[in-house]
């Protein structure tokens, strides 16, 4: 039986089982035109480097010509039937060849914990898994396919890599002493390496409402490694009150379902039914689903478990997730003794955010040029003022040589005071000017006392 045989082969036993499976998907192959620096496999007297100091297994499955190799300290070729190499003079394809020589990229890019790198064997349309289930869980199958060659980095070291089964070079591993000891031949350096370490559960998920991921410890890791390629940032969500599921990364627009669930309820069965009555609508179609078991905290049961189901809008803005998630509380309503969901709590994101991503800066904006508004507004009605009160005559300028004198007056006309037919004190004669045509108050405060005088 041929490696496509004996890989559906198995994929049909995993689903005669019910298991679910991971499938890595990057390889090393010679021929796989992204391992190359120039995004395409060698041309004809091409020069080929590898990276002397990486360890890396390489499957080759064509002939090639080429001019010269670089090959690693410690490396295989692989060669597939018909394949093989041959000599070829520098730059033989005018068309093609570049002069510089085609170097192998780095083989040890590729990491375990990268969401990226795998594909679900239960994957459907409509359907996705938060990210945390995107990697390998503890109770899944995962393969590793035998017609291709592969390098793989098992993470941190923080934690171990917990698997069901693993199934590479056409042997599937089940105990944890038989994969310990392939890790560490010649065979299983080549094509796992890193700090961290991979470990078998022999323990079978048998619960009909599913189990828990288990991938809780490396979310951190997991989502390093998908935000690697955004600058280690999430995207903005394009929606208010965004949500972040349990298990995901980044927030997103839509709806999340939490249900409480009694010892009948199916998660297969369950996720059937929404895919096959619900998602399947023309209205939803712009909708994906995640159903899973997540770990619950509460204050009263203390630690539990629920089912999440979270609707993502892949269209924000046209409320299919609102929609679909009064649907689902509604059939739990009508029918949930029958599909063994006790209750159902909703959470849902707010309406799509104005403008995409900047709506966000237009709002200050605009609230930056009304302030503005206003401000020349008022200076304009003092500038009005201003002027009206200068032409009433209520409002004079003075120029500085037209100042009224600095200096305090000794004293202020007093009419009710008529000095002309008295005579002032001889102590305070001597300080009034007599030839004044006016008669004063003279306050004594301003002059000594007479013993002072």
């Amino acid at each position: 039986m041929g490696t496509l045989g004996q890989l559906l082969l198995w994929l049909q036993l995993c689903a005669l089982t019910q298991a679910a499976y991971k499938v890595w998907v990057p390889n090393t192959d010679f021929d796989t035109a992204t391992n190359w620096s120039q995004n395409r496999t060698p041309c004809a007297g091409d020069a080929v480097r590898f990276p002397a100091d990486k360890m890396v297994s390489v499957l080759v499955r064509e002939s090639h010509a080429i001019s010269d190799m670089l090959l690693p300290l410690d490396g295989e070729l692989v060669l597939a039937s018909g394949a093989g190499f041959s000599a070829a003079g520098a730059g033989s394809d005018l068309d093609c060849n570049s002069g510089a020589p085609t170097v192998f990229r780095n083989p040890d890019r590729f990491s375990w914990l990268d969401p990226h790198l795998w594909r679900s064997g239960d994957e459907a349309r409509g359907l996705f898994s938060v990210d945390a289930e995107r990697v390998p869980c503890r109770h899944d199958d995962v393969l590793f396919p035998p017609n291709a060659s592969f390098r793989v980095e098992l993470g941190s070291g923080a934690n171990p890599a917990r698997v069901h089964s693993v199934s590479a070079l056409g042997q599937t591993f089940t105990r944890d002493e038989d994969l310990a000891a392939f890790l560490t031949s010649s065979a299983g350096r080549l094509r796992f390496h890193g700090p961290g370490t991979l470990r078998l559960d022999s323990e079978v998920c048998t619960d009909p409402s599913g189990c828990i991921c288990g991938n809780a410890e490396t979310l951190p890791w997991v989502c390093a490694a998908l935000l690697q390629p955004l600058g280690g940032r999430c995207p903005p969500a394009a929606c208010h009150n965004a949500l972040r599921p349990e298990g995901h990364c980044c927030d997103l627009c839509g709806a999340i379902l939490s249900l409480t669930h009694g010892p009948t309820f199916d998660l297969e069965r369950y996720r059937a039914r929404l895919l096959d009555i619900f998602v399947a609508l023309p209205q939803n179609q712009g909708l994906q689903v995640a159903v899973s078991k997540v770990s619950r905290v509460s204050q009263l049961r203390g630690a539990d478990t629920e089912i999440q189901v979270v609707l993502a809008e892949t269209q924000p803005g046209t409320s299919g997730a609102e929609r679909l998630a009064q649907a689902l509380v509604a059939d739990v309503a009508e029918h949930g003794e029958a599909l063994g969901v006790l209750s159902a709590a909703l959470r849902q994101s707010d309406a799509q955010v104005e403008g995409s991503s900047t709506a966000g800066q237009d709002a200050p904006r605009s609230l930056a040029g009304l302030a503005s508004g206003v401000a020349f507004a008022v200076l304009l009605a003092l500038l009005g003022t201003l002027l009206l009160l200068c032409r009433t005559g209520r409002l004079r300028w003075r120029r500085p040589e037209e100042a009224a004198p600095t200096e305090m007056p000794l004293g202020f006309r007093n009419p009710v005071f008529d000095l002309a037919d008295k005579e002032l004190p001889t102590s305070l004669a001597s300080k009034v000017d007599s030839s004044a045509s006016h008669s004063y108050f003279v306050n004594p405060l301003f002059f000594g006392t007479e013993a002072e005088a």
